[in-house]
């Protein structure tokens, strides 16, 4: 068993000795890495369809860890109740996924310690989803894998000093720390908008409107880097 480079990453967020429900957990990787290397204390790994949750159970059998992971049937947190965990892990879903399976179980979220987020796109709206239900992101990470770009955070229980669609959009952790990967997303980013900018003509007005405003956020991102 093998994972990717973004899921072990993802996994070294984890605090250790938590007990963490793996929503879409599918083959149940995740899970068996967090008790393999003595991570979590206890993992719940959940999925909506039968098929792959099926594998799981046989995956962790074959691992010895029936005793430590158990598997459930459940379309995200649906199936979890209140107090079982200290953690939820999502990964390699939507922004918008991921987020309405938050707020659709907020009586859980409430209960939790930490989450443990790698939104797979409109990473804004899971950011801005953690910073107003009572967490701060207190650690994240962006890599590349296979040509494609990846965020991964670890929030945890706390107030956010300072709100902003910027923070919201390329990660406050990230920018402060000047994070290279970062630098390079923002950078292609740029240079996609405004080569599509030059292309469009006069009847394009307001996607003309929409590429500038992004333009203008991506610099603000940018200035980050400026010193």
């Amino acid at each position: 068993m093998q994972l990717s480079k973004r899921l072990e990453a993802l996994t070294r967020l984890v605090t250790k000795g938590m007990r963490v429900a793996d929503i879409g957990c599918d083959h149940a990787y995740v899970s068996i890495e967090l008790c393999e290397k003595n991570i979590a204390s206890k993992v719940l790994a959940m999925d909506i369809n039968k098929g792959p949750l099926m594998r799981a159970t046989e995956n962790i059998k074959a691992k010895g860890l029936a005793d430590r992971i158990e598997t459930r049937l459940s379309n995200g947190a649906e199936k979890l109740e209140v107090g079982e965990v200290d953690a939820l892990l999502i990964a390699g879903m939507g922004g918008a996924l991921m987020r309405n399976i938050l707020s659709s179980r907020q009586d859980v979220v409430d209960s939790l310690q930490e989450l443990y987020l790698q939104p797979q796109s409109e990473i804004f709206l899971v950011r801005e989803y953690v910073r107003t239900h009572g967490f701060v992101i207190q650690e994240e990470k962006m890599m590349i894998e296979d040509g494609k770009y990846y965020v991964m955070m670890k929030a945890v229980r706390g107030e956010t000093k300072e709100a902003s669609h910027l923070f919201d959009c390329f990660g406050q952790y990230l920018l402060e720390r000047k994070d290279e990967t970062l630098k390079q997303f923002l950078e292609h980013e740029m240079q996609k908008k405004q080569s599509l900018l030059e292309r469009l003509s006069d009847s394009h007005k307001e996607r003309c409107k929409e590429l500038e405003e992004e333009v203008s956020l991506l610099k603000g991102g940018l200035a980050y880097y400026a010193d």
